[in-house]
């Protein structure tokens, strides 16, 4: 059971790996924007921003895959936009499992950077301003620094979150080996077969490790933040 992995195996963890840093890179930028705009924005309407961030921790996964299965599919809005304009196919493609593990991550994303949005001295930021910085460089050189932990900890949650996406991903992108066959999608296909148990756990214990090492990698962000505010 713990011996080498199969090439079954390694495929379904380096496409995992893939989708979970294809999504990172969507999610960090998107994320510490959603962040900034809920923490600090007062303007109508945020209450709805904030529950669009937060939806897909509430809704089924597969409700998620199939609203992007609408939207994003071959015959969908964007998707069809996407097709002509691009040459871009979503749908049951590599890209599409990232897309569907970064709406599934966002809200996790969000939550640690938005804490740490919250918790900036707002003193610092307007000494800065008053000493003729502008608002650029107060975000850059005062904001995102001390937000700095929320931000890699969100980064840490996100991937892991991507990483393990399942019900979203499989609807949206199915289970295809070599493209979408991410290793939540390849555990479920193992236990489809005979004798496939074996595989499923090995599978399984691969992502237990990463996800309890995102965990302690954020845990790790907010105790750091938390020194840090005590310092303060």
């Amino acid at each position: 059971m713990f011996g080498p992995l199969t090439p079954f195996e390694v495929e379904a963890l380096l496409l995992s790996l893939r989708v979970g840093a294809a999504s990172l890179l969507v999610t960090a930028p998107l994320g510490v924007g959603l962040a900034w705009l809920l923490a600090r924005g007062r303007f109508p309407g945020r209450w709805l921003v904030e529950a669009l961030v937060n939806l897909p921790l509430v809704l089924p996964p597969v409700v998620t895959g199939l609203v992007l299965l609408l939207v994003f599919g071959a015959q969908g809005p964007a998707g069809a936009w996407m097709r002509e304009t691009f040459g871009v196919t979503l749908a049951f493609h590599w890209t599409g499992a990232a897309l569907a593990a970064a709406v599934m991550a966002i809200p996790l994303v969000v939550r640690p950077i938005r804490l740490s949005f919250e918790a900036v001295d707002r003193g610092l930021e307007q000494a800065a301003a008053t000493l003729g910085a502008a608002p650029w460089q107060v975000f850059l050189r005062i904001t995102l620094p001390l937000a700095a932990p929320g931000i890699v900890a969100g980064a840490f949650l996100g991937f892991a979150r991507a990483f393990g996406e399942f019900g979203a991903t499989v609807t949206f992108a199915g289970s295809i080996p070599g493209e979408t066959q991410t290793l939540p999608v390849a555990i479920y296909a193992s236990l489809q077969r005979a004798e496939g148990e074996t595989s499923a756990v090995r599978l399984a214990v691969i992502s237990v490790a990463v996800a309890v090492a995102a965990i302690l990698a954020a845990e790790a962000c907010n105790r750091r933040l938390h020194r840090a505010r005590q310092a303060a």
